[in-house]
């Protein structure tokens, strides 16, 4: 058998056809998975049907001890509106921070994507809040577990001026840092071509 000098034998890359087995899912499978047992988790029309028969918050409890928010009403002893409505929203961000560490892009921005919003309403609040003298830590406490910055960052949030300048420096100082900063130097831009204009 005669062989020429100085070639080689490739072996032809392995043809990867829609829905390979091997590759299926490979980088958002477990966000997947964890995203179809929350929605197991949902409260049906029955559920819900339930709940609007209950005469009073014991039974609103019992309808819902055999549904996924049991371990959430488990630690309260007194069922009231307000903790209920507590229980419910920290499930959800527990839910949804874990469901973000599972993330991989773009799924893990657009996650965070949906957190910008909460954001931005927490410095609203925190901003009309100081505005009409109401407390600080009665504010925090009203804020979106999901907009939350660090504490340092939303207790120094209130102690700006509400004036064009005030906002300048509350952008320079203490948000141009987190996630949220591009958005609020967008509106401090668009509110000093405004005054311009005006001008």
């Amino acid at each position: 058998i005669y062989y020429k000098r100085n070639t080689t034998m490739a072996t032809p890359a392995p043809k990867s056809g829609p829905g390979n087995l091997a590759t299926f899912n490979i980088l958002h499978g477990f966000p997947e998975a964890l995203v179809r047992g929350m929605r197991s988790s949902f409260l049906a029309d029955a559920d819900y049907h339930h709940l609007t028969q209950c005469e009073t918050l014991d039974d609103v409890r019992l309808n819902l001890s055999e549904t996924d928010y049991m371990d959430a009403l488990a630690d309260m002893g007194t069922l009231i509106p307000t903790g209920l409505q507590k229980a419910a929203v920290e499930k959800l961000v527990t839910e949804f921070k874990y469901l973000r560490t599972q993330a991989i892009e773009p799924l893990s921005t657009f996650l965070d994507f949906i957190t910008y919003e909460y954001m931005i309403e927490n410095v609203m609040l925190l901003l009309k809040g100081t505005l009409s003298g109401r407390d600080i830590n009665e504010l925090i406490a009203q804020c979106h577990p999901l907009g939350m910055f660090k504490e340092s960052t939303m207790r120094s949030i209130p102690t700006f001026e509400s004036t064009p300048r005030g906002y300048q420096d509350l952008y320079q100082t203490v948000l141009v840092d987190t996630p949220v900063g591009p958005y609020f130097a967008q509106f401090l831009q668009e509110s000093s071509d405004r005054s311009e204009v005006s001008n």
